[in-house]
């Protein structure tokens, strides 16, 4: 995860208002994250878990609650963001088992291998496939051989019919969640400009190439697609 300016600036308002805009919605989140669960639930009780681009800390905040013995460290450039992310830990009482880093992977300390790792909603911003195969080998290397990945992106074949479709029903969503029209513009203006919108299999192959088996994709919510893979072992 390299220094780049982001398409969407995570600033202190727009950090404070993320998890509340998508509380209508939460059920798709509430989905990933259970099944986020399910998959990882053979890790041992004392995992280490990477948290990449970890944003408010949804997925982080969940995990550490089921499993009460895992230790996170949470990866997020946006201070505003991380600073939210703390905070519920705190008042979860889970950050004494967080380790935080305000910056990219590329910046993050050397430490012994995690045992998963978790990356929702990151690697779409990267606009060329280069940077993107290249931010998977990233977290390959900081992963133990058959460490698991999650990840997940938005994805669909913008020339097809489909993708028109989804995107009507992408709009419904995001109105429904109350977000503002400029908002809605601005999320669908992105598509191919700012966010990397490809085929799913496309993801999936950028994926392996960065040190993965091939991904199974396991959950479609509209546009967002998720994927569980694991590191290829070492030779």
């Amino acid at each position: 995860m390299q220094n780049q300016e982001p398409a969407i600036i995570f600033d202190e308002e727009r950090a404070s208002t993320y998890d509340t805009r998508a509380a209508k919605i939460a059920p798709l989140r509430d989905t990933l994250n259970l099944l986020t669960r399910l998959i990882l639930s053979d890790l041992p009780a004392n995992a280490r878990v990477l948290c990449v681009g970890v944003g408010t800390g949804l997925e982080l905040i969940y995990l550490a609650q089921e499993f009460p013995q895992w230790q996170f460290t949470a990866v997020e450039p946006a201070t505003a963001m991380l600073n939210i992310c703390r905070q519920k830990a705190e008042a979860c009482g889970v950050a004494s088992r967080c380790t935080w880093h305000e910056g990219y992977l590329d910046s993050l300390p050397a430490s012994a291998s995690f045992d998963a790792a978790t990356c929702l909603l990151v690697s779409h911003f990267f606009m060329q496939q280069a940077q993107r195969q290249k931010f998977f080998s990233q977290i390959a290397a900081r992963l133990r051989p058959q460490g698991y990945l999650v990840s997940a992106d938005v994805a669909s074949d913008m020339s097809t019919s489909a993708y028109q479709s989804l995107r009507e029903a992408w709009t419904q969503m995001l109105k429904y969640a109350e977000y503002p029209d400029e908002d809605v513009k601005q999320f669908l203006d992105s598509h191919g400009r700012d966010v990397a919108v490809l085929p799913p299999h496309e993801v999936a192959s950028i994926i392996a190439s960065g040190g993965f088996e091939p991904p199974v994709l396991f959950l479609q919510t509209l546009f967002i697609h998720a994927w569980y893979t694991r590191r290829t072992s070492l030779d």
